[in-house]
C-alpha cells in the first residue's frame, strides 16, 4: 500500500479504493502482546539443555509460571532455529519378540545397569557405569573411572544400596565386568537376581539403551572433561537434575524424584 501510495502519488483512501481493500485494514495494528521475553527464555533453556525438544521446554515454562500453551512454544521453536536434527531413519529388520516379562509396578523392582564409553581432552579412556530404576526412572548413580573390573561394580553398588535400597533384579549383558564372580557372589548374598540379555539382542535391556541415550546427548556430547575428577563432577550434576528437574515424558512429563515421592515405594536418601 505505501509503495502505491508513494509511487502513484495518490491518498491512502484512493489507493485502498484501487485496490478494493477498506480503509480500516491499513490503519489496523496488532494488539498482540510481544513474545521477546518467552522467546528469550526459550533460548536460554535450550543454550543450557541442548537435547531438549519443544515439548520439555514447554513442561520447563509451565513450571515457571508462564500461561502458554505447546503450539506456540512449538511455533517460537521453530522461528528460533532450535528444532533438533532427526536421525537418519535405520533399515528395517524383522522383530523376534522376547518372551513375555511380567509389568513392572514398583521401585527398586528392576535396576539397569550398562557401560558407556567417552574420554578427557587429551584422549585418555573413560567408563562410565550407569543404573537405572526401570520403575520411576530414576538414576542411581553414574559413575565415571578409568578402569572398571567386576569388584569394582560391586563397590559401586554397595554405595549406590546403601541409600536407594536394594533391587530384586538387575538387567545386565555379558560384559565381562558382569560375569564376573565378585558381581555373581554379590547378588548371591544380596538376594539379587541378574536378568542377562541374550547375546546380540541390546533391546534386551532397552531400559538402560534408552537412558544412556540421554546421557550420550545431554551430559557426554556437552561437556569438555579435563580431568577425572572433572568428568565426575559433571555427571554428578546432570544425574541430580535429571533426578529432580528434568521432565520425563514415559512417567507423565514429572521429574523421576516426583515420581518416586508419589509412589511412596522407594527409598530415597
Amino acid at each position: 500500500m505505501d509503495w502505491l501510495c508513494t509511487t502513484w502519488q495518490v491518498s491512502i483512501r484512493r489507493a485502498c479504493g484501487a485496490l478494493d481493500t477498506d480503509r480500516s485494514t491499513y490503519h489496523y495494528r496488532s494488539r498482540r502482546p510481544s513474545q521477546a521475553c518467552l522467546r528469550k527464555r526459550i533460548r536460554e533453556i535450550t543454550e543450557t539443555r541442548v537435547r531438549y525438544g519443544y515439548r520439555r521446554v514447554h513442561v520447563l515454562l509451565r513450571r515457571e509460571g508462564w500461561r502458554v500453551n505447546a503450539k506456540r512454544v512449538y511455533r517460537l521453536y521453530r522461528e528460533e532455529g532450535l528444532q533438533l536434527r532427526n536421525k537418519t531413519p535405520k533399515r528395517k529388520v524383522s522383530a523376534k519378540l522376547r518372551p513375555q516379562r511380567q509389568p513392572i509396578g514398583s521401585a527398586n523392582e528392576v535396576w539397569a545397569m550398562d557401560f558407556m564409553s567417552d574420554q578427557l581432552f587429551d584422549g585418555r579412556r573413560l567408563r562410565v557405569l550407569t543404573i537405572v530404576d526401570a520403575f520411576t526412572r530414576l538414576c542411581p548413580a553414574i559413575d565415571v573411572r578409568q578402569n572398571y573390573r567386576g569388584s569394582d561394580v560391586v563397590a559401586t553398588l554397595e554405595r549406590v544400596t546403601a541409600i536407594y535400597g536394594v533391587p530384586r533384579s538387575i538387567r545386565v549383558d555379558n560384559g565381562p565386568e558382569f560375569v564376573s564372580k565378585d558381581l555373581d557372589l554379590w547378588a548371591y548374598m544380596k538376594g539379587v537376581e541378574l536378568d542377562y540379555s541374550r547375546p546380540g539382542k541390546p533391546t534386551d535391556n532397552a531400559f538402560s539403551e534408552s537412558f544412556n541415550g540421554r546421557v550420550r546427548e545431554e551430559c557426554l556430547n556437552v561437556y569438555w572433561f579435563l580431568s577425572l575428577a572433572d568428568a565426575q563432577s559433571k555427571c554428578e550434576a546432570w544425574r541430580q537434575d535429571y533426578n529432580e528437574v528434568r521432565p520425563h515424558s514415559s512417567i507423565g512429563d514429572k521429574s523421576p524424584m516426583e515420581l518416586a515421592i508419589a509412589s511412596g515405594q522407594a527409598c530415597l536418601p
